[in-house]
């Protein structure tokens, strides 16, 4: 059937305007059907890397924002103490919407001489010194610094609270990003808060083979009496419940990749079977000639998969570079999730589009070679 392919495609080729518009309807399908799996890649990334780390959250007991969370900062020590503790950052966190956002900005104080150890990044522009000698700096992902256009030595202001960028980080962590680093005590003395003492909350590094579950339970347990209660969690599962109804929007947002695919369907399955009407006499004479009703129905089946092959990738190059130049995230109560191009991501798409081609060309494929020689012939 190889040899056919140019015929088919001169055939696409003289309805030009019929072709171009089912390719970019499902190019359109399938960049919106990346676009929410790019975000489910996105969650399902940040649930994973977090479940491997062996990392606790330790927050205020019955608080949800960051900025009602309130716990001792003495209570690293207390918590540093404990059998199989490997470390205890504490940190506090400042963001400028606890709300479902596209363009939320969390910055995470914590002490610059536990940064480096607490986190697996490095900086693609500045200086780490420049960042631990100056209290008023930070580090910015560059994520979050290409979507506000910040360079190394702006000045970035959110509200009253303002730093000065002293690096730009990278991350093998999408998420992780979309975060900017100051100083703990900076952010505890920011204007209008006085913190000093207090922090949002603590994040506990376990050594390798504790169980995350029961070291939860010990150190609620811990200070059940006061003087702050904590409610501790492995820091995927505190992640997952902070994002809450964001996340149950995001697994309904299948729903409208569902309805992307049935698109796609329907646009190549009406261009298709427009195509075998306009061409019986045409398919009649093919017979005449010798080809079999398998390869007519051959014929109308690579048109068709072709028109959604062709859209699908041009719907997944789009959506991936737009994905890439982007770095778009979500965010809720200081969690962002990363819009996540991936290999895999691409795959799917064009995979999906090749599936929903073949089911769409079946029937017309099907009526094309069932077609009466004769009574085709006689077609006007």
């Amino acid at each position: 059937m190889m040899k056919f392919i140019p015929y088919v495609l001169k055939t696409l080729w003289r309805h030009r305007s019929r072709t171009i518009l089912t390719v970019t309807g499902s190019a359109v399908a399938i960049f919106v059907f990346c676009f929410v799996g790019a975000v489910q890649e996105g969650m399902n990334d940040l649930q994973t890397r977090q479940e491997s780390k062996g990392t606790l959250i330790a927050f205020q007991k019955n608080k949800f924002c960051p900025a009602t969370s309130h716990l001792p900062q003495d209570y690293d020590q207390q918590i540093g103490n404990l059998a199989g503790i490997k470390d205890v950052v504490p940190v506090q966190v400042f963001t400028n919407n606890c709300r479902a956002s596209l363009d939320v900005v969390v910055f995470y104080g914590v002490p610059p001489t536990k940064l480096r150890r607490a986190r697996d990044f490095e900086l693609t522009a500045g200086d780490w010194n420049e960042f631990e000698e100056h209290q008023n700096a930070a580090v910015i992902g560059q994520s979050v610094a290409s979507r506000r256009g910040i360079s190394v030595g702006d000045k970035f202001s959110i509200g009253d609270l303002s730093v000065d960028i002293a690096g730009i980080y990278q991350s093998n962590d999408p998420a992780e990003e979309n975060y900017i680093y100051s100083h703990l005590e900076f952010l505890q003395r920011r204007k209008g808060m006085n913190g000093v003492g207090t922090v949002t909350q603590l994040e506990i590094l376990l050594e390798d083979g504790i169980d995350p579950v029961a070291k939860c339970s010990e150190i609620d347990e811990m200070y059940r009496a006061g003087p702050v209660e904590t409610d501790t969690r492995p820091k995927g599962v505190f992640q997952a419940k902070s994002l809450g109804d964001l996340v149950q929007l995001i697994n309904m947002a299948h729903y409208l990749g569902y309805a992307c695919v049935g698109l796609v369907l329907s646009l190549v399955a009406t261009t298709s079977v427009m195509s075998v009407q306009d061409r019986i006499k045409e398919h009649a004479v093919l017979q005449t000639i010798g080809f079999s009703g398998a390869q007519v129905f051959y014929l109308v089946m690579a048109e068709s998969v072709l028109l959604s092959i062709a859209g699908g990738m041009l719907g997944v190059g789009a959506a991936m570079l737009v994905l890439e130049i982007s770095s778009l995230s979500v965010g809720a109560e200081a969690v962002a999730i990363a819009f996540t191009p991936s290999t895999r991501l691409a795959i799917t798409g064009t995979i999906v589009a090749a599936i929903a081609g073949t089911m769409a060309g079946i029937a017309p494929a099907v009526h094309a070679a069932k077609t009466e020689i004769v009574p085709a012939l006689r077609h006007a």
